[in-house]
């Protein structure tokens, strides 16, 4: 089944054509475009700018791509079978230039549509082996369940139960801010440019996680819920105290600075993996998901991998397809396909709140 995904949730226009079947999965072409230079100076993605960005994008990587992977512009002989399109959740003026792309084609084509939820997606990204090998086989390495997925970006941070293929049900994730959320905002204070979560992973591999004594709020409750706002507070609170303050951002001798990266990523990997662990030993799931851009970071990968030895099969993504990518939209969607849930063009809409859980 050829299927092209297309994912325009955020700040990356991505689109990807694969060859999908029960025994593997084959990268035909794929082709994303960053927006990160251009929201880089206002510190954030700004919605309104993005949707432009999108709109600009969109339709020459879809020509890109099936030029690439259909090998011709003849769409009456060659098209793809299935078109699948992230519908929610996201900012709406991204989400809308998709969902809109993808209306047009499944009328002018006459080809289906999956509609698919973002956070699927990610869950789903653990499947794609690699760019370059381009082949992955399903049953290589298998996905068991009960499965357990921890999905943790700037915009998401969930955990979720799937029993069985298609079905999600949330248990547990942050009551405020989202962990790849408060990584960027306090990277913001350290006068690091966004998205800079990866550049506080960068200083705190040499620095001393436990040299500032940060917070953990939510550690010790019952449930599988989190908060980072406190974090984000008492982080702001301890620069206040004790950096030089600029204009903008706040300045640190450079081993100091190393110190509160450590310890300030130690307290976001100590809180989802906690809360991911006891989630694990409620439900004895026998897979463990970890995705989103959130599992970019390599800490908390091994953390997650160490602490579930023994007690789940723990998978997470390429680098490549940690952030947003219009393949793991297609790898979701197959399953969706082979069933024949479709959604007609005329009924197909953006959905900024999309829930994917019951």
């Amino acid at each position: 089944m050829i299927i092209l995904g297309i994912e325009s949730s955020c700040d990356d226009t991505s689109v990807a054509l694969l060859n999908i079947t029960n025994k593997k999965i084959e990268i035909l072409a794929e082709l994303t475009a960053s927006q990160i230079d251009v929201h880089k100076k206002y510190g954030g993605v700004v919605p309104e700018i993005a949707g432009r960005k999108h709109a600009e994008k969109i339709i020459p990587l879809v020509e890109e791509v099936l030029a690439n992977g259909l090998q011709t512009t003849d769409y009456s002989k060659n098209k793809p079978d299935v078109i699948a399109v992230t519908s929610g959740p996201g900012l709406i003026t991204g989400l809308i230039v998709g969902v809109e792309t993808t209306k047009t084609l499944s009328y002018l084509w006459d080809v289906p549509i999956v509609s698919v939820n973002h956070i699927e997606g990610h869950i789903h990204s653990v499947l794609v082996e690699s760019r370059k090998s381009k082949i992955k086989s399903h049953f290589e390495y298998p996905v068991e369940y009960p499965v357990l997925s921890l999905v943790a970006s700037g915009g998401h941070t969930e955990l979720i139960l799937s029993k069985k293929e298609n079905h999600y049900e949330k248990i547990g994730g942050t009551r405020d801010d989202a962990a790849g959320e408060c990584f960027d905002k306090v990277a913001k204070l350290l006068g690091f440019d966004y998205p800079g979560g990866p550049k506080i992973s960068e200083f705190a591999q040499k620095g001393n996680p436990e040299a500032i004594k940060f917070p953990r709020p939510m550690i010790n409750s019952d449930d599988f819920d989190m908060s980072f706002s406190g974090l984000k507070t008492s982080a702001l609170y301890w620069l206040r105290d004790n950096a030089k303050k600029l204009v903008n951002s706040y300045q640190l001798p450079i081993t100091t600075k190393k110190n509160f990266c450590a310890s300030f990523e130690q307290a976001i990997i100590d809180l989802l993996v906690t809360k991911t662990i006891k989630a694990v030993k409620k439900y004895n799931p026998k897979t463990v998901i970890l995705g989103g851009g959130v599992s970019a970071n390599k800490k908390l990968r091994n953390t997650l991998e160490q602490e579930t030895q023994g007690l789940s099969t723990f998978y997470f993504p390429l680098s490549t397809y940690c952030m947003d990518n219009a393949t793991m939209i297609a790898v979701a969607s197959y399953h969706h396909a082979i069933k024949k849930e479709f959604t007609n063009w005329q009924d197909l809409q953006a959905d900024p709140n999309w829930k994917i859980y019951e």
